[in-house]
């Protein structure tokens, strides 16, 4: 952030706590920036003249008689069409050595859209992942989490669905990502020659963690700018919305505000949704879907973090780890799109809603079976054949890995189906099995 001629300078600060200084301005905005001691803040709380700033790196060592400069406005981003295959810090700020962005200058952290402007999703966003495609398939312009533990590789999956996705622009918003995983997304990038469609903006361990707070919202100024202005069809991939909230927590807490449920600050679900509900479909073709990751705790459900998730977003994305096959799965009893019948078989090969709802019938046969056999009770020939098929099922459609097209897909499901069943087990429309049955 730069400072400028005639900007009002304050060397008088009444209040200092871990995170915050508080002193007595006028003419300051909500949200605006500042520079405390030459550090980056923001206007977090106005009371009569009384101001407090967030302090992003934290007070330690700032004196009561410090500069505190105000830029005048809230973070803004520069946004142009050579925002594409750059990456960015928080601030958006080039970090790959590139120049500056000289673009036009809009606020970030807008208003959602009008519902008005919106229209129903209607559109499919393949991603190569056939445990997403075939059972949970993605809509433009809608919102979905993964929720993953956070020893699972969500973010390789973040990246697969970026280089895979059939969108016009990727925009990747990282938070709290470790070194390795920046330069996991850079290298793996450039090397796919991908840059030309992907725009990120990275805050890395290394980074003041309250700096996450501004990423989702750079991510998204970004986003509507090509959904908007050029009308084109973009996937916006957060990763990881627990460390986003995990700062916005810091925040509350260092403001002395009362926590509510694990230790969140009260307004988390509206924290949330108000990034979320920027997913949107208009009607001249342009769209903004969200795919976020959601951390859990100990594989914990009920935490405040995805139990608000779940009541915004339309569906969510589960990843597991299957020991059958020792590859990562999208488990297709635990995930949902919501949204999925909106284009199944209108968007996707007729047969893909009889497709799909046979095959995890099937599955759940093979849990079933598992079951079973794990009490110690014998195992019908019928149940032998559903755990043969549960097995190749889950390595050649569900694992992580796998990277074809519906069409490929549904042909897939349809192979299994007659190696380990009769048409009357798989029990699929008849008009289907003359067409599809191998």
């Amino acid at each position: 952030m730069e400072t400028k001629a005639l900007q009002r300078i304050y060397t008088k600060i009444g209040q200092i706590t871990k995170a915050t200084c508080t002193l007595k301005a006028t003419d300051v905005g909500y949200e605006e920036l500042a520079l405390v001691d030459g550090r980056p803040a923001q206007v977090v709380k106005i009371v009569g003249d009384n101001v407090t700033l967030q302090v992003f790196s934290g007070t330690e060592g700032i004196r009561t008689n410090a500069e505190v400069v105000f830029a005048g406005k809230p973070p803004t981003l520069k946004v142009g069409d050579e925002l594409a295959g750059r990456f960015f810090n928080a601030f958006g700020d080039p970090i790959d050595g590139g120049p500056k962005i000289e673009g036009e200058e809009r606020e970030i952290g807008g208003p959602s859209v009008n519902p008005v402007r919106r229209q129903q999703p209607s559109e499919l966003i393949a991603t190569g992942i056939a445990g997403i495609d075939l059972n949970n398939t993605l809509v433009t312009g809608q919102k979905i989490p993964f929720f993953a533990d956070p020893d699972q590789p969500f973010n390789q999956v973040m990246a697969m669905v970026a280089l895979r996705a059939e969108a016009d622009k990727i925009i990747l918003g990282g938070m709290g990502l470790t070194n390795d995983d920046y330069l996991f997304f850079k290298d793996i990038f450039e090397n796919a020659g991908a840059l030309h469609r992907i725009i990120s903006f990275v805050n890395t361990t290394e980074d003041p963690p309250v700096e996450r707070l501004l990423v989702p919202d750079m991510a998204l100024t970004a986003a509507e700018y090509f959904a908007v202005d050029k009308k084109e069809k973009v996937l916006v991939l957060l990763t990881d919305m627990t460390l986003y909230a995990d700062a916005l927590s810091i925040v509350s807490n260092r403001m002395d505000q009362i926590p509510s449920k694990d230790s969140m600050p009260g307004s988390l679900y509206s924290d949330l949704a108000r990034l979320y509900e920027k997913a949107v479909q208009f009607g001249d073709g342009g769209s903004i879907t969200i795919i976020a990751v959601t951390t859990l705790s100990g594989g914990d459900i009920t935490h405040a973090i995805p139990d608000n998730t779940g009541y915004i977003t339309e569906g969510q994305l589960f990843l597991r780890r299957d020991t059958e096959i020792g590859k990562v799965i999208i488990d297709p009893f635990r995930s949902l799109s919501r949204l999925k019948q909106l284009v199944i078989g209108k968007k996707t090969r007729a047969d893909h809603p009889q497709v799909m709802n046979a095959a995890i019938r099937l599955y759940a046969d093979a849990a079933n079976a598992r079951t079973k056999l794990e009490n110690g009770f014998d195992l019908t020939e019928y149940d032998k054949r559903t755990l043969d098929f549960a097995k190749e099922y889950s390595d050649k459609l569900l694992a992580i890995d796998v990277n074809i097209d519906t069409v490929e897909m549904l042909d897939t499901a349809w192979a299994l189906f007659a190696r380990y069943f009769s048409p009357e087990e798989v029990a699929v429309k008849k008009e289907f099995v003359e067409k599809y049955w191998k």
